[in-house]
């Protein structure tokens, strides 16, 4: 019977050292929810980078053909014209 007796004693012991305090419990669990949210959000990082770089960019074909219509050339053709001063007449009293 002392076998059996110890035996017991040896598991109330270790219960009592694996009991868990309930805040450490539920700061575990907090832990849990910020790493999952920070592994979401490095793999849709990830996802948004890979997809940008693979993603071809468009508005470079059309920059060089938006350039060559448009040359400063074709505005200096013409001149400015500045309108003649007014003549101010007398005014009769």
């Amino acid at each position: 019977m002392k076998n059996l007796d110890d035996l017991i004693n040896v598991a109330k012991i270790q219960e009592l050292i694996k009991r868990e305090d309930p805040q450490e419990k539920a700061t575990r669990r907090v832990l849990w929810v910020f790493a999952v949210i920070g592994v979401i959000t490095a793999v849709a990082g990830i996802a948004y980078a890979v997809y940008r770089y693979l993603t071809p960019d468009y508005l470079d074909d059309f920059d060089d053909d938006f350039d060559d219509d448009f040359d400063d050339d074709f505005f200096d053709d013409e001149e400015e014209v500045k309108p003649a001063p007014k003549a101010v007449e007398p005014t009769e009293a």
